[in-house]
């Protein structure tokens, strides 16, 4: 007997292994599809997982046959890791296959293009251009060169980011748990990190340790011109502490690819405290998770996850 294969993701562009899996499976698609899982979930067998939908304990209960989930992310918060152990369910996903990772700048080159943005102000600079206004003077912003980039985690993305940054003529220094000596950057304590730095870019994993780490007691070191920019997961920074600083001024402003939330529905996102500051201010932008959404990204790691499980499946290891 084949196995009930679900996927939330569109797999259509991995001809070759959507091919294989037919063949191996019963695949089935579901795109967009919050209102409606919880009916396809009955008889899974596997499930090959999207960020935007929770596999939370209910989700779990309902997918009662469920023995494995594949995620093409390096991220797991969409993921309750504690019940999918306790439920002995098995997890595959790319957060530590640096070979396949290594080719993935996407999402440094988004946290330059966030900075640019909130930075220069491109963003009410071009409704204003769109009016058919020329205020120039009113957009001013701050060069980067000779500015000091501040990085929060040395890992993979934070070293990509810092070549990006020693592109633009920056200073760069960086805090981490693990005790390296990269050459031409400086590590120095988190704290002198958030006191130093005019742009700060977070490149950590979301864990028991991570979770609210920049809080108020971090971010009113920052200067009061001082940018961060979050490309990570949306609970490291603690929202409440977040939107203080950018109401009362206390920060230059905050870029952010991710917020706490992002699964929630469309009319529950429009009322998110920080999209409903964002809608009034222009001291705060937010993308909704575009880190890693470009064609070598997405198809990239939906294509390695796919063939993990096409090996998977062909040695057998997922018994009834």
């Amino acid at each position: 007997m084949k196995y009930n294969i679900l996927s939330t993701l569109n797999l259509d562009y991995c001809k070759k292994e959507l091919k294989e899996l037919k063949k191996l499976s019963n695949l089935s698609y579901l795109i967009n599809p919050k209102k409606r899982i919880d009916d396809k979930l009955r008889n899974i067998d596997i499930y090959i997982s999207s960020a935007g939908i929770k596999v939370d304990k209910k989700f779990i209960q309902n997918a009662k046959k469920l023995k494995a989930i594949f995620s093409p992310s390096t991220g797991t918060d969409h993921l309750d890791l504690n019940e999918i152990k306790k439920k002995k369910i098995k997890l595959f996903h790319i957060a530590k296959d640096r070979k396949l990772l290594d080719g993935f700048t996407a999402t440094s080159e988004l946290t330059f293009g966030l900075i640019l943005a909130l930075n220069r102000k491109l963003i009410p600079a071009n409704k204003e251009s769109a009016s058919g206004s020329w205020p120039r003077e009113k957009f001013i912003g701050r060069q980067l060169y000779k500015k000091t980039f501040g990085i929060l985690g040395y890992g993979r993305l934070g070293k990509i980011s810092s070549n990006i940054a020693r592109g633009f003529g920056m200073k760069i220094i960086a805090n981490d748990i693990k005790k390296i000596k990269p050459k031409n950057v400086k590590m120095v304590s988190i704290k002198t990190l958030f006191k130093k730095s005019d742009f700060i870019s977070i490149h950590i994993h979301l864990n028991n340790k991570t979770e609210g780490l920049v809080n108020k007691d971090l971010l009113q070191l920052m200067k009061k011109t001082a940018m961060i920019v979050n490309t990570s997961r949306g609970k490291i920074i603690n929202e409440k502490h977040l939107l203080y600083s950018l109401k009362n001024k206390k920060i230059g402003g905050a870029a952010l690819d991710v917020i706490d939330g992002e699964w929630l529905s469309k009319d529950q996102l429009k009322n998110h405290r920080l999209i409903k500051y964002e809608k009034q201010n222009d001291n705060l932008l937010i993308v909704p998770h575009l880190g890693g959404t470009t064609y070598e990204s997405i198809y990239g790691s939906r294509e390695h996850i796919c063939r993990i499980l096409i090996s998977k499946l062909k040695k057998g290891l997922f018994k009834r």
